[in-house]
Formats: structure tokens, C-alpha cells, sequence
């Protein structure tokens, strides 16, 4: 049969809560009762499962973790970091997808079965906000998506790297660069957007034109044979994101329209294929990585003391050139 803890207590002649407090390192037990408790562990070759623990602690040991998809390698690699960095603070994670509030009224984020609640990229981060506040659930925004000082957040300087990546084509002496953008109403669509801009009016040069998209191959893919069709092609395109900058490139090449000689394309998010395509898509790089970190920090300390104050950590993106930009054909 299993040892339990309160075969502990029994062993040890002393309460379940003495021996809670054992488990969780607790300073007010008396030495000598701490040694009874540890040595009655040792006799039964106890060893404290997740129950255990929580009755402990009083707390479960787990971190849920909120997400509208999982088709997105840049979100996996976030997923992965956060995992991994938990379990080096002993905790799991468990996951829940889905873009509805009332299966997250329905889910396992309730105040006794996690300790904290990660959101990743959610599309309206107000919907949960006032539950887990209610709740008096510690949580964390992952790219959130609306400037809200109430919540705490990690978030990416997106104008930044709009910014930059219009200003790369700019370098290489393109002037007539097109823009597809992300959906409207989207923080981070808008804001790279404002990049792109930003740069083209301090260089003196307006917008070849901004086209909707959808952060989807199919969107850029679309964009890029209106322009076919129109033959009026741009020198240079940044796309917000990588999968629009591929569906441009794929309409482009099929149509025998060279990249970079013909058109130079940049992307953003810098997806784990970005590099294997071919050409490889000089693209926007996001620190997934260093934004799963980040936020589990900023949740750890939110757990261990609730009344911090709300933190938001802002990450810059960078720039990473690969084959498909180049000089336009009548500057090489």
C-alpha cells in the first residue's frame, strides 16, 4: 500500500499539519519535531506526490496556460521556453485552447486548481482579465495585444521592428515598397504598420500602397496577384508577417518574378522555416524565447507576493537578413 501523509503523522507521533509544514519548508517547526517528521519519511521511504505538496503549501503546483492555436511554430517555441522554465520552479503546465469565453468560464483556470494563469496572444484580453481578477488568479498577458495598464504584460516593440525592416529595404535604395499589413485592430498590426510608415516618411518617400491581410499564407499570396494582374509590381515588399511574406513570394515566383533580383521581400516573426525556403526570407525576429521567460517570471513573483504592482516588460524584435532582399535592379 502507498504511504501517505498521514502515515507520516502516525509515524512520527505529531500532527498532519507539522508534518505539512515539514514538507513545506516551513521555519516554525521545531527542530527536533523536524527531524521526528524526516526520519519517519525516511523509515516508510516516503516520498510527497503533487497532492501532498499542495496540501502543503496550499498550493497545486500548476500553471495554466491560455492559447487561441497551436499551428504556429513561433508560439510553440514560446510554449516550449515556458514549460521548461517551470519545471525548473517545479511546476506544470497545463494547457487550454480555445477562442470562446465560455469554455474558459468552463475550464481548469479555477482559483483551486492553478496557481497562475498565462495568456498567449489573446485576441481580447479584457474578456478574461475581469474573471482572473475576480478569481484572484495571478496572470500574465504573453503579446498582449491592447495597452492594458491594468494587466501584466510582456510585449514587443512592433513599431520598432516595422520600423526596421522598411528601413533595411530603404538602405539597399528601394523607394517603392508595398506594405501588407495584419488585420485591422490588432495592436501589433497597426503598430508595425506605423513603423513602415515612420520610415518612408523620414526618408522622404510615400507608400507604394498598403494591402490588408490576414497573418495567413493565402491573404499574401492574394495581395501579390492583384499586383501581378495590375502589372504594377512594388521593388519591395515587407509583409507583417512571415506567412503573408510567403504566400508573396510563391505568387511572385510562379509567375517567373524573380526574388530579390525582381522584388525584395521582408517578413516578421521569423519562423523556425523562414531559412529553409529559397530563397530565405530576410525577416523581423521576435524573442519567443526570452518572452516565455519573462512572463513566467513576472507570474512567479505575482504568486508569491499578489500585491505587486502591475509590471509590463517590452522586448525589441531584430532584424535578420537572409537571401530575399537585395538591391533594386536599377541600383545594381
Amino acid at each position: 500500500m502507498k504511504v501517505s501523509i498521514f502515515d507520516v503523522a502516525k509515524k512520527s507521533g505529531l500532527s498532519v499539519v507539522t508534518v505539512s509544514r515539514v514538507l513545506n519548508n516551513a521555519t516554525s517547526v521545531r527542530p527536533k519535531n523536524r527531524e521526528r517528521v524526516l526520519q519517519a519519511m525516511k523509515d516508510l521511504d516516503y516520498r510527497p506526490n503533487a497532492s501532498a505538496r499542495s496540501l502543503a503549501s496550499g498550493k497545486t503546483g500548476i500553471i495554466g496556460l491560455m492559447l487561441n492555436t497551436l499551428h504556429d511554430t513561433v508560439l510553440d517555441a514560446v510554449i516550449t521556453e515556458i514549460n521548461d522554465y517551470l519545471a525548473e520552479h517545479d511546476y506544470f503546465l497545463a494547457l487550454s485552447i480555445s477562442q470562446h469565453e465560455d469554455t474558459f468560464h468552463r475550464s481548469l483556470f479555477q482559483e483551486d486548481r492553478v496557481d497562475g494563469v498565462i495568456l498567449l496572444s489573446p485576441t481580447d484580453p479584457d474578456m478574461y482579465i475581469m474573471e482572473l481578477k475576480k478569481r484572484k488568479i495571478p496572470f500574465v498577458i504573453l503579446d498582449n495585444q491592447q495597452r492594458t495598464p491594468s494587466a501584466p504584460s510582456v510585449i514587443i516593440n512592433n513599431f520598432k521592428g516595422g520600423y526596421d525592416a522598411t528601413k533595411h529595404l530603404i538602405d539597399l535604395g528601394h523607394t517603392e515598397i508595398a506594405h501588407v499589413s495584419g488585420p485591422s485592430l490588432v495592436t501589433s498590426s497597426e503598430d508595425r504598420e506605423k513603423g513602415y510608415l515612420f520610415a518612408l516618411e523620414e526618408a522622404g518617400l510615400k507608400p507604394f500602397g498598403i494591402e490588408q491581410g490576414n497573418f495567413n499564407i493565402p491573404s499574401g499570396y492574394n495581395v501579390a496577384k492583384r499586383w501581378i494582374e495590375s502589372g504594377t509590381l512594388p521593388t519591395a515588399v515587407f509583409a507583417a508577417d512571415d506567412f503573408m511574406a510567403i504566400g508573396v513570394m510563391d505568387a511572385f515566383k510562379n509567375e517567373g518574378i524573380r526574388i530579390p533580383q525582381d522584388v525584395s521581400i521582408v517578413g516578421f516573426d521569423d519562423q523556425v522555416y523562414a531559412d529553409e525556403f529559397h530563397p530565405s526570407l530576410t525577416t523581423i525576429r521576435v524573442p519567443f524565447k526570452k518572452i516565455g521567460r519573462q512572463g513566467v517570471n513576472i507570474l512567479l513573483n505575482l504568486i508569491k507576493d499578489p500585491s505587486k504592482r502591475n509590471a509590463t516588460v517590452e522586448l525589441d524584435p531584430k532584424l535578420i537578413v537572409r537571401e530575399s532582399s537585395g538591391v533594386p535592379r536599377h541600383s545594381s
